[in-house]
């Protein structure tokens, strides 16, 4: 998926399952 220069929000982020899905999609590109 390309996700450059995608703006993303994620709620929850912080810890678990929301953090893991903020870097996956950060490393991807986006910015969050």
């Amino acid at each position: 998926m390309d996700l450059k220069d995608k703006t993303v929000l994620i709620t929850g982020s912080t810890d678990g399952v929301g953090r893991v899905v903020a870097e996956k999609l950060g490393a991807s590109g986006a910015h969050i």
